[in-house]
């Protein structure tokens, strides 16, 4: 089958396939969403880490344990030996209920509640931080599949250019007016042609089978993508300030935090005592050696207090103190990560963006000269080698201004993406896993509902610029107690001191930011 006859029926299949399937972006991204297994993991774990609030709010209430037994009793006691026996053996028959209501803990089953769902909120931001990835990825996995049919398409135009000046390098060649040595360079120039048309047909089966791997099936008829620059923020300094208040990672980082203060209260609740409201009955017969029914029935108040476990208490207070400074630092990390995803995003529109008007005169100005050299050879001014040169650089301009075209569409759906911004754009339908639990306000005191203030906080109304911030960074940097103070204790151990309270959960002296 020849080269061309393949190319015609790869298109007619291409076509054939594609009115049957064509797709917009938005139904290739939405598709994406629902079926793709890096964002379904993640949803799973949300789910997951949502099952441990349930479990978590069972201590709220009531255990209720029976225990029954049968068996046989050996007995030497004062009971036996009033009965003139040394020892007496007996089948044991026992049944006992009880019902026990927590009324005090120390608000560790409070704290845990606020913990688990702080997790699993981070588990929300998450999913919709993989989906807006994994959108991103099918965009540009979209707007490749569309780059290399462009380019397919070209190199086609550039092959037919190509046949047409053989063509007529042939015919005068075969009337004994050119020269054998132009035919030979034609024919070069055409392989090399038809070489870039199998090599661009190679590039679009690799895009494809991108699509396929990041959408989950192949491409057919996909649709011309809309330019998002009017969705774009107008400047740096909103671009920034949008990702820092939308970005789903950075929103992520901070629920960590809210996690690791409220196991930071749990730990405090050791120090607490626990308080249970106890019911039990209890029938047993034949116990002890007397041969009889005993029944017992309780209603008890039971306090419960720790006073010393090696200082096991006391170490974990400490652990759970650092546990919150490294949250904060992560947090931190994530915004620059933020910041230096959206710089990164904004530079490299930037870049193309100024390149297309020289790409577009480069290429315009490559059409222009081929006509002319066109013109030229039919009357004899212009060399074989001029023409085919000049229908070459027509070629690799054109090509190059389509890559430039879909760098700079693709530029554009980045930036969105870096500011969370991508779905909601395309109108996609998240998860429902991207829900956010509401934040609970139970009945903890004060000094445990820590809160860890951002050290970029930005205020909408009076955003700083992007050299504040760096300058604000920079200061936290130098100056490290001003985020995490220390306070002496009689071991000679220094314990962080976090909003104003220290690692066992006292109100200090201390000062935070």
């Amino acid at each position: 089958m020849s080269l061309k006859l393949k190319i015609a029926v790869g298109g007619i299949l291409a076509l054939s396939m594609g009115a049957a399937t064509a797709e917009t972006l938005q139904d290739a991204i939405q598709y994406t969403v629902n079926e793709n297994p890096e964002i379904q993991s993640a949803k799973s774990e949300r789910l997951a880490v949502e099952q441990e609030i349930s479990q978590v709010k069972a201590g709220y209430f009531p255990t209720v344990d029976i225990a029954v037994g049968a068996g046989w009793e050996r007995s030497f006691n004062s009971s036996t030996k009033a009965d003139g026996a040394e020892s007496k053996s007996l089948g044991r028959d026992e049944a006992s209920i009880q019902i026990r209501q927590m009324i005090y803990d120390g608000f560790a089953t409070a704290s845990e509640v606020n913990r688990q769902t702080a997790r699993t909120n981070s588990r929300a931001f998450t999913v919709f931080g993989q989906t807006e990835i994994t959108a991103l990825n099918a965009v540009e996995a979209y707007i490749n599949v569309l780059r290399r049919e462009e380019l397919l398409a070209l190199a086609n135009e550039n092959l037919s250019v190509h046949k047409s000046t053989n063509s007529q390098i042939e015919s005068r060649s075969k009337r004994g007016v050119g020269r054998r040595a132009d035919a030979e360079q034609s024919s070069g120039r055409l392989a090399l042609a038809e070489r870039n048309v199998l090599s661009e047909i190679g590039n679009l089966s690799d895009a494809q089978t991108s699509y396929l791997r990041v959408v989950g099936r192949l491409p057919y008829g996909l649709e011309t993508v809309s330019s998002p620059g009017d969705a774009l923020p107008a400047t740096f300094d909103a671009a920034v300030d949008g990702a820092i208040a939308n970005h789903p990672i950075l929103k992520s980082a901070n629920s960590d935090i809210d996690a690791a203060i409220a196991q930071h209260a749990t730990a405090k609740a050791a120090f607490m005592p626990r308080v249970d409201l106890e019911l039990s009955a209890s029938h047993n017969k034949d116990i002890d050696g007397i041969e009889e029914v005993n029944e017992d029935a309780l209603a008890m108040i039971r306090l419960r207090y720790n006073l010393f476990n090696g200082g096991k208490d006391s170490a974990r207070r400490k652990e759970t103190a650092q546990l919150i400074n490294q949250a904060k630092n992560i947090r931190d990390n994530t915004y620059r990560q933020a910041v230096e995803s959206m710089r990164l995003s904004w530079i490299a529109h930037q870049t193309v963006k100024s390149q297309m008007a020289y790409f577009e005169s480069h290429k315009n100005s490559s059409i222009e000269s081929n006509k002319a050299y066109q013109k030229q050879f039919n009357i004899g001014r212009r060399s074989l080698l001029d023409l085919l040169d000049s229908a070459n650089e027509m070629f690799v301009a054109k090509s190059a201004y389509a890559n430039a075209k879909y760098d700079e569409l693709f530029s554009q759906f980045r930036i969105l993406a870096s500011g969370g911004a991508l779905t909601n754009y395309l109108s996609v339908q998240l998860p429902e896993e991207t829900n956010v639990l509401p934040e609970v306000e139970s009945w903890i005191g004060f000094e445990q509902r820590l809160r860890a203030e951002p050290t970029y906080a930005v205020a909408a109304e009076e955003a700083p610029s992007t050299e504040a911030v760096a300058e604000a960074e920079a200061q936290v940097e130098a100056t490290p107690e001003a985020e995490t103070q220390v306070e002496p204790v009689a071991e000679e151990i220094r314990e962080p001191c976090v909003g104003g309270v220290n690692s066992a959960g006292f109100q200090t002296g201390c000062a935070t930011e």
